[in-house]
């Protein structure tokens, strides 16, 4: 089907569209907007339309499924004429929790090598307490031990309670670690 045929096709079925429409939503604008969404539709599909069959019919069914698409988006809407609803929500900054995470992962490097390395087997890879102590050539008790010392340690690090460097370097260090051991997990 040519193009200008495909548009005038479509300009005659417009008071069939308006009608359907006008008798789905009960609503002249409403209405209006759902014929030209569906012409809208139509126009950026055309190529989904077999040449032969009902364009009628398909249109219709665009415009029916329009219709219900948007009234279940409605339903999911609160109405908030005033706006009280909308200044009660509340969204926190993205970029505070990357620059927690960069924290954390300089914090990382603070710890004496042993404790990380439990850590992060048992945190990051996924390791047993007696898989790592199996890795370590350690006791359970003791890699327990060293995950506990190293976790107080961290919260020590991220509370503020001890101050430490931040720096590129041992954020880049530290996500190295975690890489190889998300990739070396049991």
């Amino acid at each position: 089907m040519n193009n200008a045929k495909f548009k005038q096709d479509l300009v005659d079925t417009i008071p069939r569209l308006r009608a359907f429409a006008r008798s789905i939503s009960g609503n002249r604008d409403r209405a209006d907007d759902l014929v030209q969404e569906t012409l809208a539709k139509a126009i950026a599909n055309k190529d989904k339309f077999t040449e032969g069959t009902n364009l009628t019919a398909w249109l219709i069914t665009i415009l029916r499924n329009q219709y219900y698409s948007v009234g279940r988006k409605m339903q999911r809407e609160v109405a908030d004429p005033d706006g009280e609803h909308a200044a009660s929500l509340e969204s926190k900054p993205q970029q505070a929790g990357h620059l927690e995470m960069k924290d954390f992962l300089s914090a990382l490097q603070v710890l004496p090598d042993d404790q990380r390395e439990a850590l992060i087997l048992i945190g990051a890879s996924g390791f047993s307490y007696e898989e790592a102590a199996d890795i370590l050539g350690v006791k359970p008790g003791t890699v327990k031990s060293r995950v506990s010392r190293a976790r107080a340690r961290l919260e020590e690090l991220m509370s503020g309670q001890e101050s430490f460097e931040r720096s590129e370097l041992a954020v880049a260090e530290s996500a190295e670690l975690i890489q190889n051991a998300l990739s070396a997990q049991p």
